[in-house]
């Protein structure tokens, strides 16, 4: 079955260019296209989608309304996968987001769209109650630039694992990614838990949430 989706954008010229994107994937489905907080929820609750697709900044305010809609969505209908999609990286919003979790949540640069295999990879992966994280929000999340942080024990290569953990990746996804063995891969996030003091849990949600909000502080 295409995986429903329903897309809330103020924009018309985006809501038509994501529209035309989504068109393309012969197994994504939108439902609904709508250009304000109020349309979204009462879509949801119409069309009861797969997945939400959301720009944070819409009307009236243009300040928090699309992260609103979805954390209440989240609340809501916790079946529905919610991928938020912004201009920049704007940190606080996205550790708002992360601090309800992120099973079945995505943040995402907008710029991502326009790859339509791994964008449609990303709503599928959402859907199914897992997470994604852009990989320009993950590195502005896990910053250190002065080197005082706790990411200063990390090596080159563990840094990168950390990253693409918190990008919601398995352990098989970063293996490939990185051209590794899995074997390679839990050594490595057993070193990063261990070296961050954590526990390293077997919830993928759990552990991403836990590192994100500790490098917060």
């Amino acid at each position: 079955m295409p995986l429903r989706v329903v897309f809330a954008d103020d924009n018309y010229l985006v809501r038509e260019g994501v529209a035309g994107i989504l068109s393309e994937a012969a197994e994504v489905d939108l439902v609904a296209s709508v250009a304000d907080p109020e349309a979204l929820l009462a879509a949801v609750v119409e069309h009861r989608p797969d997945a939400v697709l959301t720009d944070i900044r819409m009307p009236p305010s243009f300040t928090t309304e699309g992260i609103d809609a979805a954390k209440k969505i989240r609340h809501d209908f916790p079946e529905t996968g919610v991928v938020v999609l912004s201009q920049f990286v704007e940190e606080d919003y996205a550790f708002e987001l992360l601090s309800d979790g992120v099973a079945g949540l995505g943040y995402l640069l907008k710029e991502r769209v326009t790859d339509l295999e791994d964008f449609a990879g990303t709503l599928r992966r959402v859907a199914a109650g897992g997470s994604a994280l852009d990989p320009q929000v993950v590195a502005r999340l896990l910053a250190d630039p002065r080197g005082e942080g706790p990411l200063r024990t990390l090596t080159d290569r563990e840094r990168e694992v950390l990253e693409l953990v918190a990008e919601g990746r398995t352990n098989k996804a970063i293996a490939d990614r990185l051209d590794v063995s899995q074997r390679a891969v839990t050594k490595h996030v057993t070193s990063i838990f261990s070296k961050l003091d954590l526990p390293p849990g077997e919830d993928d949600h759990r552990r991403i949430l836990a590192v994100l909000t500790y490098l917060r502080h």
